[in-house]
């Protein structure tokens, strides 16, 4: 079968190699999705993936692997890409050599390329596909999303906080931090924080922290930050303002009122 449009399909001896996309940009603690699929001569059994990162218009070597999905060959891949590259199907006869790369980091730019290894007509082979894919990793500039509810003073609120990203690398850490109106840290009793991860699918996972609390006036005009510490140590923050309203709104106003009518007399 045929490339789709939006594949881009590149052939030689009998291997092609399909790349929706030859050029990726992504963010430092956040991860990539090299999407990847091809086909073999007919004479050929496909057995195991090989990842390479290479320096542009050099030619691939061993030392170059980051990803090998034999566990019994004595290639191994860099250290540094140890338990951060994953292969999104594990099964290698359907031909799809997608990879994601978790935990980024600034250095992972640089040039990426596929081999396949086998057996043609009984022995062992290999073909390495020429075209590569250049991953650019850039500084962290994704923020989290922090949800606030309409907050009404003695009612119990729960605000959330979502991790940018859908990676399935290292847990990142959550914190809540309470400022109030002059700039100081405040610490409010009585609140209690949870985590959890969701898992979307086999590589896809959402983190998420919520903060619960009973609001008061004291927390009128507070601000709330909410940081995220990935483990590559990049760190990535959202401020809101919160605004409480007064449970009994007739209430508050005959208060103020009555407060100002007797500061008045005296």
């Amino acid at each position: 079968t045929g490339a789709s449009p939006l594949v881009q399909q590149h052939c030689g001896k009998g291997y092609c190699l399909n790349l929706t996309e030859r050029e990726l940009t992504a963010e430092a603690g956040l991860c990539v999705v090299i999407p990847c699929s091809f086909t073999t001569a007919d004479e050929f059994t496909p057995k195991h993936i090989v990842w390479y990162k290479c320096i542009a218009q050099h030619r691939c070597c061993e030392a170059d692997i980051i990803f090998h999905s034999n566990k019994n060959t004595d290639k191994k891949a860099q250290a540094e890409f140890e338990g951060r590259v994953s292969r999104l199907e594990p099964d290698v006869t359907q031909k799809n050599c997608s990879i994601i790369i978790n935990d980024l980091k600034e250095s992972d730019s640089g040039s990426y390329q596929f081999r396949v290894t086998g057996e043609l007509n009984g022995k062992q082979d290999g073909f390495t596909f020429i075209p590569r894919v250049s991953v650019s990793v850039k500084g962290l500039n994704l923020k989290p999303r922090v949800m606030i509810p309409t907050l009404t003073e003695g009612q119990q609120a729960t605000l959330t906080c979502t991790a940018p990203g859908l990676c399935s690398g290292s847990v990142p850490e959550i914190t809540w931090t309470w400022r109030g109106a002059g700039g100081t840290e405040s610490y409010i009793t009585g609140n209690s924080t949870n985590f959890k991860t969701e898992n979307l699918a086999a590589f896809t996972q959402r983190h998420i922290s919520t903060l619960t609390f009973n609001a008061s006036s004291e927390h009128h005009n507070t601000s709330i930050t909410c940081k995220i510490n990935f483990t590559c140590g990049k760190t990535t923050e959202e401020t809101l303002t919160v605004n409480v309203k007064c449970e009994y709104f007739v209430t508050c106003c005959y208060c103020l009122y009555l407060f100002i009518y007797l500061k008045s007399i005296g």
